[in-house]
């Protein structure tokens, strides 16, 4: 007697771990916003190409733009308030500096030169004049020291009276909540991967329940990003088939990875080649007059 109800109580344990997975994993279904990111191809920090368009530049964008390609992009919150665009908070790989972007002013950035070029680090302001309602964006929120919701608060300030199709996404799940609880009207996503194939400086619980988005619980994003090596994830897998959330796939290098992608209903973020001469037509990549 004792032995069936040790093993009924590990079956009930197991279903309830299955059942919080399940429910955990999940977000806010039916978004219909969501659906203007269909179709795209996102280039990923812009369509960078050497020095001339390093990674993140108005020239990189720019390129993208006029190729008809959506745009990645990454927004930090400067010492003064202003957003600039940048992966990595430390300036070294980027522009051969000691420091944070963090700690960088506005006027600080034309003297921060990307990959030895005559690009600099960009605001947000610029890119967004720049692009200008042409092609959606995604803008990942980079967050540093525990600044999520002023950066939210900034960000969302800035998009208000911006004429164009975008998102909003972070590796952050304080931020991705801060835009459930502050714009629920902007289309929220929950940036992921196996943290335990990373360098992130979290701890194995944190790696957990990051790798697993058990956060969604709380933040119910609109989608989820996740790296396409690891997009086969039981969660990831849980939130595209089980919940429907649309699903962004980072980064897609070759040919062969973004046929996977697109097979898989993913919005493809790319880098490194041109996707058109590769797989179907981006959707809208076709200059006015000539669609269907």
């Amino acid at each position: 007697m004792k032995h069936w109800r040790a093993k009924a109580g590990l079956l009930a344990a197991a279903a309830g771990y299955a059942g919080l997975r399940v429910l955990a994993a999940g977000g806010r279904k039916n978004n219909i916003e969501t659906g203007e990111m269909d179709g795209w191809y996102f280039a990923h920090r812009g369509w960078h190409n050497g020095p001339e368009a390093p990674e993140n530049s108005l020239a990189a964008f720019a390129r993208a733009a006029d190729a008809g390609f959506g745009i990645e992009l990454d927004v930090h919150l400067l010492a003064d308030g202003s957003l600039a665009i940048l992966h990595d908070s430390d300036l070294k790989r980027m522009c051969g500096r000691e420091g944070v972007v963090e700690d960088l002013t506005a006027g600080d950035l034309p003297q921060m030169k990307l990959s030895g070029g005559e690009q600099h680090i960009p605001l947000l302001a610029d890119v967004l004049a720049l692009v200008g309602g042409r092609v959606p964006l995604i803008i990942e929120l980079k967050t540093f020291r525990g600044n999520s919701a002023p950066l939210c608060e900034a960000v969302c300030r800035m998009l208000d009276d911006y004429q164009g199709v975008y998102c909003i996404e972070s590796f952050d799940p304080k931020a991705v909540l801060w835009l459930r609880r502050n714009r629920p009207g902007i289309v929220r996503g929950q940036l992921s991967c196996n943290f335990f194939k990373t360098d992130a400086d979290l701890s194995p619980f944190l790696k957990w329940v990051g790798t697993h988005m058990l956060f969604n619980l709380l933040t119910r994003p609109d989608f989820v990003a996740y790296r396409f090596e690891d997009r086969k994830n039981h969660s990831n897998q849980i939130a595209r088939r089980l919940w429907r959330l649309p699903g962004a796939s980072w980064t897609i290098r070759t040919p062969a990875q973004l046929t996977a992608a697109l097979t898989e209903g993913y919005w493809p973020i790319f880098e490194g080649f041109d996707p058109r001469r590769c797989a179907r037509p981006n959707r809208r990549s076709e200059k006015p007059g000539e669609q269907e």
